[in-house]
């Protein structure tokens, strides 16, 4: 399942999962998808979905969080859904990134988000941080040279300046907690000298056993 706008994302799983489809919300609508084809997309407010517990693999959430109202809500309905194995993938602007103080770029509207902030709501949440990775390191301006040179942008961010990563990308599985069996309440008698006898084998058997 994608939430948001993971629709690109999404085509290069249509041909091996078994089941694809997007969660766009109802604030900003939606659009058919695929477009040749019966539609995958349903619209929701994110804090109440439509889905039963426990029956999704994998989520993907682009240009999703930065436009929940209510961020717990949200993150408790994709841990809601997802499968004990499960796992989600976030995608957020980066609050000290210059992508996020452009009106015109896709990651210039919504709440920014630093990445202890995001891994502190995960947390909340009951999801347990897998890997985290900074993406979109070149500049956000509009000149032919940046963006023939994105390639070596990315390289050299990763490296030299992650904190100037234009994105968030968070991998998070969802985590449980085993129940602890406090069993019938029976209590076992303790063993006294005098009590067993033993066998040839020099295993103990109670004496009054027979057969």
């Amino acid at each position: 399942m994608g939430c948001g706008y993971a629709v690109p994302y999404l085509e290069r799983f249509t041909d091996d999962a078994e089941r694809v489809f997007a969660m766009m919300s109802s604030r900003f609508g939606a659009d058919t998808w695929p477009k040749e084809q019966k539609n995958l997309v349903y619209l929701s407010s994110g804090a109440s979905l439509p889905i039963e517990n426990a029956s999704i693999d994998r989520v993907i959430l682009v240009h999703h969080l930065e436009y929940c109202e209510h961020l717990q809500s949200n993150l408790h309905e994709i841990w809601r859904v997802l499968k004990p194995n499960g796992r989600v993938l976030v995608i957020v602007p980066n609050r000290a990134a210059l992508w996020a103080r452009v009106e015109w770029s896709p990651f210039g509207h919504g709440a920014p988000y630093s990445l202890s902030q995001l891994c502190f709501s995960l947390r909340e949440n009951l999801f347990v941080q897998e890997r985290t990775q900074g993406a979109l390191f070149v500049p956000p301006f509009k000149f032919s040279f940046f963006i023939r040179s994105s390639n070596v942008f990315e390289q050299i961010g990763r490296v030299c300046l992650p904190v100037a990563a234009g994105v968030h990308i968070i991998e998070a599985s969802k985590q449980l907690y085993a129940g602890v069996d406090k069993g019938s309440g029976s209590r076992v008698p303790a063993v006294e000298s005098g009590l067993f006898g033993g066998d040839p084998a020099g295993v103990p058997v109670p004496q009054n056993f027979s057969g």
